[in-house]
């Protein structure tokens, strides 16, 4: 992977933007605190944000198997960057307002919608087949890495001035713009799909997962996870209150991420992507609830490394079962319809943290949270698909490389 030089400027510049991106996530509900004090609003901000990233996510990955997909990534990284941009010039000018700071929000959301099934689709014509469980390991440490740096400086940067961040997420975004012209991502598909309409294109991409009963439960389960996990980090950071505090609290996913990532392997060895994803729910259920306890602030770091260890090899599996069986045509479908079957409640998650910190506490709003987990957990005990000893016979669809 070290020689393939293609993939690793790719990387750098997915790298670069994730940190920015990452930042930015905490300055959001940090800067609507600061100016409004309702944790409420702050929760409407992130809920915009992923609302319009999962509302169009599907028709993005259709679009993404028709356009050019580096004009795609190129184009997505310039608007990203000028909404960052206005923000940062806003907040300079003390004439920042709420509307304002929503409709960057959505247009961060519809231009990611957009960027992450281009991203995923041109991975894949990047890396050989006997190297995407690398590449992909890779994109975790990546992740990772991002939100165990990302938290921390936002933080900083936020008590340096509330502009900061912002600009600094701007500049990340010309960064990947960089990269990925120089990475050369192929254009479109080799092998372009038959011709169709949008409602046919994505009803085959429905179809093709319908067909996967591993990633159809995996699916039912990463649904609930992602509305939890998503709707717990707003109680934490009412829960923790300082800035530089949340900072650190929050960077305990990466290192937790990073920690995870390193033992992925060994995981993904022991148990097919069905227990592993069974087995992740579970462990999330018992350790989360250990966040309630009244042991200091640093406490919650402890806890949230712990919960993160498995996430890793979780997404890793599904990844590379995607890529490997998904054809070349269908790969941004693919990726905009996972991408909406896994995080589809995820836009309601600040909104419901918000909501439960600010009528039930922080701590009750925890333990609230946790409840699905366990039910998720009974309740994929019945699916064999999940129970299933053995991943599933695939046929592995050919790569471009």
């Amino acid at each position: 992977m070290r020689r393939n030089l293609r993939f690793q400027l790719f990387w750098v510049g997915s790298a670069a933007s994730e940190l920015g991106s990452t930042l930015s996530w905490l300055a959001y509900p940090l800067l609507v605190l600061a100016l409004t004090g309702s944790p409420t609003q702050a929760g409407l901000v992130g809920a915009v944000a992923m609302g319009a990233e999962i509302i169009c996510g599907i028709p993005a990955g259709a679009l993404v198997d028709r356009w050019d997909r580096r004009r795609i990534l190129l184009g997505t990284d310039l608007v990203r960057m000028a909404a960052m941009a206005s923000l940062a010039v806003a907040l300079l000018a003390d004439a920042l307002t709420m509307p304002h700071l929503l409709a960057v929000a959505l247009v961060n959301g519809v231009a990611s919608a957009l960027f992450w099934p281009a991203h995923g689709a041109s991975l894949r014509s990047l890396v050989p087949s006997e190297q995407l469980p690398t590449a992909y390991a890779q994109e975790q440490t990546r992740q990772h890495a991002a939100g165990l740096a990302g938290p921390a400086l936002g933080g900083v940067l936020f008590s340096l001035g509330r502009a900061i961040p912002f600009l600094v997420d701007a500049v990340t975004y010309l960064v990947s713009f960089v990269c990925v012209a120089f990475a050369r991502v192929p254009r479109r598909p080799e092998t372009p799909a038959e011709p169709q309409s949008m409602r046919e294109g994505i009803g085959e991409a429905f179809r093709w997962l319908w067909d996967q009963p591993v990633l159809r439960a995996a699916a039912a389960l990463a649904f609930v996870i992602n509305l939890v996990v998503n709707a717990m980090k707003l109680p934490i950071i009412v829960m923790v209150a300082t800035p530089a505090d949340v900072g650190l609290v929050m960077a305990a996913l990466g290192v937790g991420g990073l920690a995870g990532a390193a033992i992925s392997a060994r995981l993904m060895r022991l148990l097919p992507t069905g227990r592993l994803m069974l087995a992740g729910v579970w462990f999330l259920a018992a350790v989360l609830p250990f966040l309630v306890l009244p042991l200091g602030t640093y406490w919650a770091a402890v806890v949230l490394f712990f919960a993160m260890l498995a996430a890793p090899a979780l997404n890793i599996a599904i990844e590379v079962e995607i890529a490997r069986t998904a054809p070349d045509h269908m790969q941004g479908r693919v990726h905009g319809v996972i991408g909406v079957a896994f995080g589809g409640a995820t836009p309601l998650a600040p909104l419901l943290g918000g909501v439960l910190s600010q009528y039930a506490g922080a701590e009750p709003a925890i333990l609230i949270l946790c409840a699905p987990l366990a039910l998720c957990g009974i309740a994929g005990l019945f699916s064999p698909a999940l129970r299933a000893k053995r991943g599933l016979p695939r046929r592995e669809a050919p790569l471009s490389v």
